[in-house]
């Protein structure tokens, strides 16, 4: 049975020829992060005894313990959170900032304005209860330049109070380029050179396993992000996690549930082996995304339409951004997303106004996991010029058909 037209279909064997040669970086990167992922699941001796439930304040849970040692070991860090009870990557992003931020200090975004969610719980830009603005904690961001963070205004724009610096990995809802591990690795030594003690904190979503090594590794002190994105490897139903040096982990788990408390509670209420097997599948599944990206950049290039990455361009997260100057395909781009999803393929996506947001989103989602976007998903704010944000796809061949469903609801437009 033919789903697509024939010209779809010749676009997507182009597409396919174009992007085929590419592929081969992605599976490198996901073979060498997956020999390391299994060794270090070698050495600590998982076991299916960490898979089990556990219950009320689940002191000593042997696998929430194994769990965030094999995570910290994975990202280069010494210590990790790694709990269901985060609800969202702004949460465990939250967390670190309440955590670790007091009155009187600053943060300094060098990555210019960040995600949506991020400004509400900062507030400086958007009114919000409980932001960082009201409990006294100034806020400053250096805008970004056409070659990435402005490094030459780096100094000027750090203060004595400036106590952390927020990178955000990732693109955000914007066109600029995601940072690589190399530029975050610069721009941390840069930092430490100015102020020793300013904390690098780096907003790692959708940026896991995307490159062989992660942030912590190269310098950053902490880190946070999401299990429904990446590492939860399309498996893990829920959570987030913090990660890096021991003391700053370790002050934000008093954030995260209460002083005196720490790490040392949170039950197990979800089934660790979705945990234990995301992590393990997370370096396969990532490459998948990314395959699927590679994929959307050249086919909708050969549409005539901007992108960024561009096909042949580095990739430091497994987002595409692609321009489409207009409302009206923007919506449509996201309604065929939705179409040719394995759940709720039936409904159709409309613009509404959303908890975080400054603009109208509109999203599509046909997810096992509500909200993943390491399955294949898209979204985008309905404000100028029209940019759906692309992601995931737990298989490449669905992210072929997804891309092509898309593609197929603009046409409808232009015809």
């Amino acid at each position: 049975m033919t789903i697509f037209s024939k010209e779809i279909l010749e676009i997507r064997k182009q597409a396919l020829q174009q992007a085929s040669s590419l592929f081969a970086r992605v599976d490198e990167i996901s073979e060498k992060n997956t020999t390391r992922v299994l060794e270090i699941f070698r050495n600590h001796r998982v076991s299916d005894y960490h898979f089990r439930t556990t219950s009320g304040y689940a002191y000593n849970d042997a696998g929430r313990e194994k769990l965030e040692e094999v995570w910290a070991d994975i990202c280069g860090a010494e210590k990790a959170l790694v709990r269901t009870q985060f609800v969202s990557g702004t949460h465990a992003l939250a967390t670190v900032l309440f955590g670790l931020l007091r009155p009187g200090h600053e943060l300094l975004s060098l990555t210019g304005a960040p995600y949506d969610t991020m400004q509400t719980v900062i507030g400086h830009t958007c009114s919000s209860s409980g932001s960082l603005k009201e409990f006294g904690i100034g806020y400053s961001e250096l805008p970004m330049i056409d070659s990435g963070v402005d490094i030459k205004n780096i100094a000027k724009a750090m203060k004595p109070n400036t106590k952390m610096v927020l990178i955000q990995r990732s693109r955000g809802y914007s066109m600029r380029a995601p940072l690589t591990i190399d530029d975050i690795k610069e721009l941390c030594t840069y930092i430490k050179k100015i102020n020793p003690e300013c904390i690098c904190f780096v907003d790692n979503c959708y940026g896991e396993f995307v490159d062989i090594l992660e942030p912590t590794a190269v310098g950053a002190d902490i880190m946070a992000g999401s299990l429904i994105k990446n590492p939860g490897g399309g498996i893990a139903p829920t959570g987030g996690y913090i990660v890096g040096k021991k003391e700053l982990v370790e002050q934000t788990a008093y954030r995260m549930t209460a002083p005196g408390i720490g790490s040392e509670l949170g039950a197990s209420l979800v089934d660790n082996r979705l945990l234990f097997q995301g992590m393990f599948m997370a370096s396969h599944t990532t490459a998948q995304a990314v395959k699927g990206a590679i994929f959307a950049s050249v086919f909708f290039s050969l549409l005539g339409y901007k992108t960024l990455p561009l096909p042949n361009e580095e990739r430091s997260d497994i987002i595409q951004a692609i321009q489409l100057d207009s409302p009206e395909k923007l919506i449509a781009f996201c309604q065929g997303i939705q179409k040719y999803s394995p759940i709720d393929a039936h409904v159709r996506p409309e613009p509404s106004a959303m908890p975080g947001y400054q603009d109208a989103i509109i999203m599509a989602a046909g997810t096992f996991v509500q909200g993943a976007s390491i399955e294949l998903s898209a979204d985008g704010p309905l404000r100028p010029p029209y940019i759906v944000y692309l992601q995931g796809g737990l298989t490449l061949e669905h992210a072929i058909v997804g891309t092509m469903g898309a593609a197929a609801e603009i046409l409808k437009i232009k015809k």
